[in-house]
């Protein structure tokens, strides 16, 4: 290690800065460049693509060293914290011209994924959450603060619960207590981008000491959450966490939000993941979100994506929703402005969050006025509605009449980026100002006309008139011209070829004009300054008019996929009865190829009559569709969208679970039929009156008869359960069927298809009865099997049927023929025919599902080819 006194004095401060933020990668600024030194540098180098180099400072003393010009800090900076790395941004913190020896340095921002701000670190429809969880055996309390916005949501829950909301808000980061590392990864998976920080910092009396500082109030009553000490002390660590990393300008954080899990419908992670709610297991597959989001601003489109995954369950307010989208249906004009006032108003709640940070240039202060007007405009459009939930929206908004006016007498129109380019306050604003300005512009004009009347006086035409920091303006004349310069101008500098002079009256206006264009960017930056300050008090009421937009922006949405995508207006009941008329599948009709049109059914789920429904038909036929499209009609009518059925009664519910196809979880360490039974075990164990219940395909993750009896028992538990949970059981074991027979809740039904030839034609349309067989053989044909492969299967499936359905499968087995054509190589003293024999006796008939028969079945054709 090199000995500190080989360090420069850069270095040294360089070092004891490093030292304060060592898991972070510090970006130190050195005159116009921001430069990484060590490890910092290599990861910098590898990450950024830029060039690393060595600093040598003689043989005691050298580092790696890679920089890039402090301009480029956004275009670098988020590609490190997109990397998973913690940013620390070290400025000069006084003007080198006017210190003597190093410059003082500080970090003024720590940039971690769930701190960005920077718009290029952010998407524009998603909300950028930082997490902060409060481990607690019984109780759990979480945090979740958007900075870029200002939106801060508490809650508190075991942890199934903790768990639904993580996966449902998505924090870009998650900190908490560093002894519960082991527990969160078991709890929550590796998935998250994580950050501990000490126990102490998790207390009542610190966290509540910390939140009513930042609001200045007395208590948190007002909030609604003082009787939830497990999440005041997850939104107290978040608080702590913003301090830590440099970020004391919070005044956009204006208020706390409860999420109640009583106050929405719940669908636990399975659910959110197999209904394909925000994203797909397949790359660009196709989601909910991507179907129903024809909002027209980003404040829509993050609201949008909280509605789909925290959808309503009080009926008051689901029926204000749908009948605001009904009215709106109706009233076209009035729908067209509002969406066409909010295109034009901006990202209201992401600008207005900059105005506490100082990262908001002159444009987006302009760009917060405009916002103002289509606010002012909405307000008086929505005032004169019949509608009673938009009069309130309307009467929500404030178009802060003082300060909209205010930007728009002092900004110009078309305002830099940069308020150090100038020219960003008007004229008539400040008098001291337009005086310097029209000195600063009429000065140049002056030092031209003076040019001309001199060098007609003194008839040297190459006269030019100049300027250095030495001793300012000078005139220019060449050695040709030496001799008709006049005795009262005085020799400044002699040059190869040339004389430098000055006159009276040259100096005169140079002390005007020098000093101008410094004082009036001085003035432009304190009155820009000034606007600032008073834009603070503002900042919760445009605040609430960025939400009442993202709203109205929803409702408008909603009102244009109705009439675009014919959906209808669904009748929320507190009733039991289900009962859907030409449901369709929203996400899988909107992706039909040119031409093909849904195939629509009508489904009843009545715990009176028909309260478990027992779908069988052919494997590709539709019946995971049919499953899925009841939950997302029931989840869109929640919302309070319209929904694609000509009629839909839906009772009120309060939880949907689905458990829909097999998928392992090998790096978890979990078999498919593990996580089978995981899943379908939280359903049993959740259920209530209200709840719907969607299962497909239970069972064959494991062998046929191990499947049946643990499909035949889930159906006959949720029969018998006193809550009678509205169920829709999707099964290719068509011995399933028997329960008709024997329940009187349960009620068979299949999807239609049809034979011509050998081939067949799947109907998707739903009709009463069980379906006898599975059609796996023309899956097989149509997955492009061998057509020998395919003859022998369909042999093999005829002598199994001809058999009675209550013997011993494996007696089946053990009587099959083999293959007539094949039966001459069958030599009992050929090689082939024992390998076949001894592969043979491994397998364990009533294990083997029926891919792994196809596949030995292949094997064995192989070898006797």
């Amino acid at each position: 290690m090199a000995k500190s006194s080989a360090e420069t004095p850069l270095m040294q401060q360089h070092k004891a800065i490093k030292q304060k933020y060592p898991d972070a990668i510090l970006l130190f600024r050195v005159g116009d460049f921001y430069e990484t030194f060590g490890e910092d540098a290599i990861i910098s180098s590898q990450v950024l693509g830029i060039t690393l180099t060595k600093r040598n400072n003689g043989a005691a003393f050298s580092s790696e060293l890679a920089g890039f010009p402090y301009h480029a800090l956004d275009t670098y900076l988020h590609k490190l914290v997109k990397a998973g790395y913690r940013v620390a941004i070290c400025d000069q913190l006084e003007d080198p011209k006017q210190v003597k020896g190093i410059v003082k340095r500080g970090v003024t921002e720590m940039v971690t994924p769930g701190v960005a701000t920077n718009d290029k670190m952010l998407e524009h429809n998603s909300n950028n959450f930082l997490a902060a969880l409060h481990f607690q055996d019984d109780k759990s309390g979480i945090a979740f603060l958007d900075i870029s916005t200002g939106e801060m949501f508490v809650s508190e829950g075991n942890q199934e619960y903790i768990d639904k909301l993580l996966q449902t808000l998505k924090p870009a980061e998650v900190i908490f207590q560093r002894n519960y590392q082991k527990q969160f990864k078991e709890n929550f998976g590796s998935k998250f981008y994580t950050y501990t920080l000490d126990s102490w910092i998790f207390d009542t009396a610190y966290a509540t000491e910390n939140l009513l500082k930042h609001f200045q109030t007395h208590s948190l009553k007002g909030f609604g959450v003082e009787n939830m000490p497990a999440a005041i002390i997850a939104a107290g660590a978040v608080f702590h966490y913003l301090k830590d990393t440099e970020h004391p300008n919070l005044q956009h954080i204006t208020s706390i939000q409860r999420i109640e899990r009583d106050d929405y419908l719940w669908m636990d992670r399975f659910t959110i993941r197999n209904l394909e709610l925000l994203g797909s297991g397949v790359e660009d597959g196709q989601t909910l979100l991507r179907v129903l989001d024809n909002t027209v601003s980003a404040m829509g489109a993050r609201l949008l994506k909280r509605w789909i995954v925290l959808p309503l369950k009080d009926i008051d307010k689901i029926n204000e929703r749908l009948e605001l989208v009904e009215f709106l249906i109706k009233d076209v004009e009035l729908r067209n402005k509002i969406t066409t006032h909010i295109k034009q108003a901006g990202d209201i709640e992401r600008l207005v969050s900059k105005i506490p940070l100082k990262k908001i240039n002159p444009r987006e202060v302009l760009q917060i006025a405009r916002g103002l007007q289509q606010v002012d405009a909405i307000r008086n459009e929505c005032l004169q509605a019949s509608n009673d939930y938009l009069k309130r929206l309307a009467d929500a908004l404030n178009p802060c009449h003082y300060i909209l006016e205010k930007i728009l007498k002092e900004i110009v129109e078309n305002p830099p980026v940069l308020v150090a380019k100038g020219h960003v306050i008007k004229e008539g604003v400040h008098s001291e100002l337009d005086e310097l300005r029209n000195i600063a512009s009429t000065g140049k004009e002056y030092l031209v006309q003076l040019q001309q009347k001199e060098s007609e006086a003194t008839g040297i035409s190459s006269l030019k008139v100049g300027f250095n920091n030495v001793f300012g303006y000078y005139l220019e004349v060449t050695n040709l011209h030496k001799s008709k310069v006049p005795e009262t101008w005085m020799r400044k500098q002699t040059l190869a070829n040339a004389e430098r002079y000055i006159t009276p009256e040259l100096k005169n206006y140079e002390e005007k004009i020098v000093g101008a264009e410094e004082k009036i960017q001085a003035i432009e930056q304190d009155l820009f300054n000034k606007l600032l300050l008073e834009l603070q008090d503002y900042i919760a009421p445009m605040q609430v008019n960025g939400n009442v937009l993202a709203v109205l922006d929803c409702l408008c949405c909603f009102a244009n996929n109705a009439l675009q995508y014919n959906y209808k207006k669904p009748n929320i009941h507190t009733g039991s009865a289900l009962e859907l008329h030409d449901s369709r599948h929203p996400v899988i009709e909107r992706n039909l190829p040119a031409g093909d049109s849904y195939v629509s059914n009508d489904i009843l789920l009545d715990p009176a009559s028909q309260q478990v429904i027992i779908l069988t038909g052919p494997n590709m036929s539709g019946k995971s569709a049919l499953l899925r499209q009841t939950a997302l009609i029931t989840l869109m009518a929640h919302m309070g969208s319209f929904v694609p059925a000509s009629n839909a009664n839906i009772p009120l519910t309060d939880k949907i679970f689905t458990r829909v196809g097999a998928s392992d979880n090998l790096s978890g360490g979990e078999s498919t039929f593990m996580v089978e039974m995981n899943e379908t075990a939280s359903i049993i164990n959740n259920l209530t009156s209200r709840s719907l219940v969607l299962l497909d395909e239970i069972g064959r993750g494991t062998s046929t008869y191990d499947g049946i009896s643990i499909a035949w028992s889930i159906v006959e538990y949720l029969h018998a359960s006193p809550h009678a949970p509205k169920t829709l059981f999707a099964t290719h074991y068509h011995e399933l069927n028997e329960l008709e027979n024997k329940l009187r809740g349960v009620k068979n039904y299949h999807i239609t298809n049809k034979e011509v030839g050998n081939k067949i034609i799947f109907l998707r349309k739903l009709a009463p009865g069980g379906s006898t067989h599975s059609f796996g053989i023309h899956v097989a044909r149509m997955a492009g099997m061998p057509p020998k492969l395919i003859d022998r299967a369909n042999e093999i499936l005829q002598q199994l049927e001809s058999k009675h359905v209550d013997e011993h499968i494996g007696e089946h087995v053990k009587t099959l023929s083999a293959p007539k054509m094949q039966l001459s190589i069958f030599d009992a003293h050929s090689q082939t025919f024992d390998e076949i024999r001894q592969m043979l006796d491994v397998i364990d008939i009533n294990r083997l599902t029926p891919v792994e028969a196809l596949m030995k079945l292949n094997e064995v054709k192989e070898k006797v080819k």
